[in-house]
């Protein structure tokens, strides 16, 4: 069973940055991929970027530019470096992860809140 486990969310101001990190459990297989979405009070789940096991990366335009993502091997967690940050980037944040080759993300953490005042 994949679990996952978000930390690094809290307050910050308006420019600043935060780093989110996702822990998974030992057994997940290296080859899966890891994906981090957001939600927003009133709006729907949105993608934000992901990283495969052979850490090739993808990115929503609104992010792209602003965010990384990143991961060092496999025994280490899924960062997502968060910079320029504003309220609309205001969210309940979520790590999620997928078999290689799958469409769907199967497994999905508890989420992280990020706030960001203005």
């Amino acid at each position: 069973q994949v679990q996952l486990a978000e930390s690094g969310g809290g307050l910050v101001q308006a420019g600043g940055s935060l780093r989110l990190s996702c822990t998974p459990s030992l057994r997940t297989p290296s080859s899966y991929t890891f994906g981090w979405f957001r939600q927003a009070p009133g709006k729907e789940r949105e993608f934000l970027a992901s990283i495969s096991g052979s850490r090739a990366t993808r990115y929503a335009d609104s992010v792209k530019g602003r965010f990384t993502i990143s991961r060092v091997n496999a025994k280490t967690p899924v960062n997502l470096q968060m910079n320029s940050l504003t309220a609309e980037d205001t969210a309940v944040y979520f790590c999620a992860a997928k078999p290689s080759g799958s469409d769907v993300f199967r497994y999905w953490g508890q989420g992280t809140q990020v706030t960001v005042s203005s």
